[in-house]
């Protein structure tokens, strides 16, 4: 009875060890699908969540609490044939902040150009060296940019080897005639650029920034402010530095989309001298958010 236990024990213990990266939950919008077997979306929501949470991503070790928390939202909005579908998809993932029970939002984007097929009860597997479907092209792909995205935001620029997989990724997909999103000429705002921004090194100050927001600003901030705000606006004027070399690049937009509630109450609940310094700083490399901005000064007055 006793080695039962402790068979028992030792195999939930190597459940939790060997964890996968992510916990990531599957939501399916398909209402605007007429006439199809609504089982189908069912058991498309079933194998995408075993691919994004069963797939061995990275070589590292996680427990389970150390999973990255995400949500993938696919809205189909067209049928092409039987098995043909297009759509966006929403990608969401947070960080816990140490000492608190708060979880800081790391992406919060929104892919509007989807196309994919998918045979009910299909096996999606992934290999690094092949587009085997336009699915497991863009689940992929942003398994690799959440991930590398988090690992930024705990060592200064260590998502590197996620966001070259991810690019790895890219190049595999651009030879699918049917598949979008994929090319740099098909838009501004789209997978191929989102990582090409992430490895140009015009932008290494707004990934720096990433860490320094994250590790040394908010994981801090709970017990010093005064240092976490500090540090956050150091982070802050980092970004600016990426953003006067290249603006209006994705990257920028997703920082921001990601992050601008987040800066306003940060500053909102707290003083600082230069207050009015880094609100018309924001306007400037973030006009999309200007009300936002506004409100820091609002909040505590003009100081």
């Amino acid at each position: 009875m006793h080695k039962l236990i402790c068979t028992v024990f030792l195999s939930f213990f190597c459940l939790q060890v060997n964890a996968q990266e992510l916990n990531c939950r599957i939501q399916i919008n398909s209402q605007k699908i007429q006439g199809t077997n609504r089982q189908k979306f069912t058991n498309m929501r079933t194998i995408i969540y075993e691919f994004m949470n069963n797939t061995r991503w990275t070589n590292d070790i996680y427990s389970h609490e150390e999973r990255i928390e995400c949500n993938i939202i696919i809205s189909l909005t067209s049928e092409i044939g039987t098995d043909g579908y297009k759509g966006s998809v929403t990608v969401k993932s947070t960080r816990p902040i140490y000492r608190t029970s708060y979880n800081s939002s790391i992406l919060n984007l929104v892919d509007k150009d989807i196309r994919f097929d998918y045979v009910e009860n299909e096996t999606l597997e992934f290999n690094e060296h092949n587009h085997t479907s336009n699915l497991v092209s863009i689940l992929s792909y942003y398994a690799y940019l959440i991930i590398g995205m988090d690992y930024d935001t705990f060592s200064p620029l260590s998502g590197e080897e996620y966001f070259l997989k991810a690019q790895k990724i890219i190049n595999n997909a651009q030879g699918d005639q049917k598949a979008s999103g994929w090319k740099p000429y098909e838009g501004t705002f789209n997978r191929y650029w989102l990582i090409e921004n992430l490895l140009d090194s015009d932008f290494k100050p707004l990934r720096n920034a990433m860490y320094t927001y994250h590790r040394e600003g908010l994981d801090v901030l709970a017990e010093q402010a005064e240092t976490g705000r500090d540090e956050i606006t150091s982070a802050l004027y980092n970004v600016k530095t990426s953003a006067d070399r290249k603006q209006g690049t994705y990257l920028l937009k997703v920082f921001f989309d990601a992050k601008a509630d987040e800066i306003t109450k940060i500053y909102s609940d707290g003083f600082i001298t230069n207050k009015n310094e880094l609100v018309e700083m924001l306007k400037q490399i973030d006009p999309a958010n200007m009300a936002k901005w506004d409100k820091m000064l609002q909040a505590t007055g003009n100081r």
